[in-house]
């Protein structure tokens, strides 16, 4: 009789304790705000989109002279804790992951705004030492860890989501980069976004296109080949935006036409550049 009520107060204090946990899982995945409102005023201000939605640039110098938004917003991005992470589904955990690697990125320009307005770098890459890139400098926490923008991408984006797509969303501040929207990546419209993101990267001639020669594509294509899983493949997916013409559009179907590679500008992406 003993053993009967040991073995049901047992029960009892066990199913007590996964609900308190379930509850406890709940209330933590809802403290974080998944609209990421924040980040939207920022973008919705200070980018500017243009050539028919295709490019954008960033008023940097503006966010830097305030950057209570910017920075709250980076706040509560390192205020997540792993559990927390855990916790929400595939397309919050990669929508914040995309918006923390661009808004970081945003973050490493404006900190360093005035070496763009003494001359001393014109593009991301010159923020970097002698023994690391500015893509391996951790500066700042995520997850419970200081983090670098290539672990970010590298180790976690790429390692974790088998997502081509990502490489239009993640945006390193360069004029050849895909445009930095003017609205931060939200789950419940993420596959919308990253599609049209992916299409308009594609639909841009100064980056991608077909000529008499074959097809010519950003260096993106080059550096992340692996990721596409064959890039003729995923480009026949979107023939009608690589390409402008009917025929052209057969072509890439049918036949695996030759690939050569643009130079990739790195100029920053600051407004009044084109």
């Amino acid at each position: 009789m003993k053993t009967q009520l040991f073995t049901g107060y047992l029960r009892c204090i066990i199913g007590l304790l996964l609900i308190t946990l379930s509850m406890s899982t709940k209330a933590i995945s809802s403290t974080f705000d998944h609209s990421h409102a924040l980040l939207n005023q920022v973008l919705n201000r200070h980018v500017v989109v243009f050539d028919n939605q295709r490019k954008s640039a960033v008023d940097y110098q503006a966010i830097a002279n305030q950057p209570k938004r910017l920075d709250d917003y980076l706040a509560q991005l390192s205020a997540v804790t792993p559990t927390q992470y855990a916790s929400w589904s595939f397309d919050q955990q990669l929508a914040f992951l995309i918006n923390a690697y661009n808004a970081f990125t945003i973050k490493l320009i404006t900190d360093n705004i005035q070496a763009f307005n003494r001359g001393e770098a014109q593009s991301i890459r010159d923020l970097g030492s002698f023994f690391t890139s500015p893509w391996e400098q951790s500066f700042f926490k995520l997850l419970g860890k200081q983090r670098s923008l290539d672990w970010l991408e590298h180790k976690k984006i790429r390692v974790d989501f088998n997502e081509p797509r990502i490489h239009f969303a993640l945006v390193c501040a360069a004029v050849s980069c895909p445009k930095l929207r003017s609205e931060a990546y939200q789950a419940s419209q993420l596959n919308e976004q990253l599609e049209n993101q992916t299409r308009l990267f594609l639909s841009d001639r100064d980056k991608n296109g077909i000529d008499e020669t074959g097809i010519y594509l950003s260096k993106i294509f080059k550096w992340y080949g692996d990721d596409f899983n064959g890039i003729h493949t995923f480009l026949r997916h979107y023939s009608d935006a690589l390409t402008d013409s009917a025929s052209d559009a057969k072509s890439l179907t049918h036949s695996k036409l030759p690939i050569r590679y643009t130079d990739y500008n790195w100029a920053l992406n600051t407004t009044g550049v084109n």
